[in-house]
């Protein structure tokens, strides 16, 4: 039975997984908005009739909550709560034929590619014009900005290239149009992001041009931040590296997704690379941009790791000294080459050899932060939360880096702008400053 009354042309979007799933959805978000629509976002008092959820195929437990979330509005729909359901998204891509079996209270399941499908099924008319505009759903002075999608890379445990198809670079000049309208719509700080960011360029110009693209991006006016994310190791273009060092507003950040070291757990993975490569790629990296951090994951419990293979990770991990770092237990994905493999490791064993590589990295960030305290950085404000503003430096991302907490009661600071602050304190995946 009904506890509200729903408005008929509102459309709530659920978004679950990864910031690219995010972009999606704010890309959806503002085909429909431009159509007139009603819409929100994550919003569990919504009063809208139509739900749409955005759902995520990549490992196990994302693929669990995916279900769990649409058997969730599948029942709301059963008791009237809802009128309509959607579902689409890297999950609906995959495994769109078994959904409809399984869930059929759904009114219609979409893939990654039918956005224009969708936007019809929701009652609008798909705006070629619109191609590039979005409805932001992350606070306005940042912004996540997809420059490709798909991916091309043969790594044995990705089932992304299924669910994403091949990789389609977006044009430079359709980057930059974006931009500045962001810019001119307040966002200070773009967070780049791709299934694999150094691969931009191949299939449009024939090169990888990111660094053509950082350059360009770099002089759209009003960004003070350019955040790069999600680079492959193997062919990685050296000369990014030449615009970081030269652009102040580019930070020197890189997320690297590196997900072994020893060499035959790299071949087995495919990833074309070897722990030598990698070390020299590594060096190189921190010797033309000084200060930069650098951020990669691991997987831990890969078919065939052996004790040895693991130990060899953790000694990596401590004598690299990697900025920032995660790491996924190993999902045994079905349609990868990997799914060939024997998945020979208890789901427990591979927690424990997660744990473990956290163990090393965790006094490796505690004594990274303590060599802050002291130093003045630039931060930019978040949001404020309690007693504090929430900030974030040059070496942190949003959701998964650290955070600068500054007392809300000594100082006053405007969400959304940049402030110089002084670093009083340091904790594992925190610091404490004030203003300078």
């Amino acid at each position: 039975m009904r506890t509200k009354t729903l408005k008929k042309n509102k459309v709530s979007v659920i978004t679950l997984g990864c910031s690219k799933n995010l972009f999606d959805s704010e890309v959806l978000m503002g085909q429909l908005r431009a159509n007139k629509l009603d819409v929100d976002h994550d919003r569990d008092d919504s009063d809208a009739a139509i739900v749409v959820i955005n759902t995520c195929g990549f490992i196990d437990n994302a693929k669990q909550e995916s279900i769990d979330t649409i058997l969730d509005y599948a029942g709301a729909k059963k008791r009237g709560e809802i009128e309509k359901l959607f579902v689409t998204g890297c999950l609906s891509e995959r495994y769109k034929d078994d959904l409809e079996r399984d869930i059929p209270e759904v009114d219609a399941y979409f893939g990654t590619r039918d956005l224009p499908r969708l936007v019809k099924a929701l009652g609008a008319d798909y705006k070629h014009e619109l191609v590039g505009e979005r409805l932001i759903t992350t606070p306005r002075h940042y912004a996540y900005f997809k420059i490709s999608e798909g991916c091309d890379r043969p790594c044995s445990f990705c089932a992304i290239p299924l669910m994403r198809g091949k990789h389609v670079s977006t044009p430079i000049e359709e980057l930059v149009n974006e931009a500045k309208r962001l810019a001119a719509a307040g966002t200070r700080e773009l967070l780049l992001i791709a299934q694999d960011s150094t691969y931009y360029g191949l299939d449009l110009y024939g090169k990888r041009r990111l660094a053509d693209l950082l350059r360009a991006l770099s002089d759209v006016p009003g960004i003070g931040w350019i955040r790069l994310h999600y680079a492959f190791p193997a062919g990685f273009p050296t000369d990014v590296l030449d615009v970081m060092a030269e652009r102040p507003n580019i930070c020197k950040y890189l997320d690297m997704p590196l997900q072994h070291v020893s060499d035959k757990m790299l071949a087995s993975m495919r990833r074309g690379t070897t722990k030598a490569k990698t070390g020299e790629l590594i060096s190189m990296i921190r010797d033309k941009v000084p200060g930069i951090a650098l951020r990669t994951t691991l997987i831990a419990g890969y078919p065939g790791e052996t004790i040895e293979d693991h130990e060899e990770a953790l000694n990596w991990v401590h004598e690299t000294r990697f900025d920032r770092l995660g790491v996924f237990q190993y999902s045994h994905e079905e349609n990868t080459h990997a799914y060939t493999l024997s998945d020979d490791l208890p789901a427990k064993e591979k927690k424990r050899r997660a744990e473990a590589i956290m163990a090393v990295q965790q006094p490796i960030s505690l004594a990274l932060n303590a060599a802050r305290v002291g130093k003045t950085l630039k931060v930019l404000i978040d949001r404020k939360e309690g007693k504090h503003f929430i900030g974030r430096t040059e070496q942190d991302s949003p959701e998964v880096d650290n955070e600068v907490l500054i007392p809300a009661v000594k100082d006053y600071l405007r969400i959304g702008d940049f402030a110089d602050i002084k670093i009083t304190g340091a904790e594992e995946y925190d610091l404490v400053g004030e203003s300078a």
